[in-house]
């Protein structure tokens, strides 16, 4: 399966809007496929508002975020793989989703074995069990 993570980011962001907020991405930048403005980025990470006032084009894709923003009065295209994406939230009240590296993408479906000892669950990774 795909990642989950663009269809949360677009989720999200429709919900910020749709609530009248601002959405805001934070993105790391050590993905070298990140193309942002060098100068904006404070400890490996930059932060944009992404609202419709704020950028034009934005595409918010299975494998690309793009959009063109204007920094310093000169527009950029600007270029983020999902995987880069850490938080995204509204400006005005903070709510949102922060991912995190150790997130699960795919949710282990049950085995098809017999075994009815339970399985120790996983530490730092969430878990599902199955009521019937």
């Amino acid at each position: 399966m795909t990642s989950n993570r663009s269809y949360l980011i677009r989720a999200l962001y429709e919900w910020i809007i749709d609530n009248g907020k601002t959405p805001y991405l934070v993105v790391s930048t050590a993905d070298p496929q990140v193309q942002v403005p060098r100068g904006y980025i404070e400890e490996g990470k930059i932060v944009f508002d992404i609202s419709p006032e704020a950028c034009r084009g934005l595409h918010l894709e299975i494998d690309r975020i793009v959009f063109t923003a204007t920094f310093i009065g000169e527009p950029m295209q600007i270029y983020i793989p999902p995987q880069s994406v850490i938080a995204i939230y509204a400006k005005e009240n903070g709510e949102g989703m922060l991912f995190s590296d150790d997130m699960l993408d795919v949710i282990d479906a049950p085995s098809d074995t017999d075994d009815d000892e339970p399985k120790p669950p996983r530490r730092n990774k969430p878990s599902l069990k199955l009521v019937k």
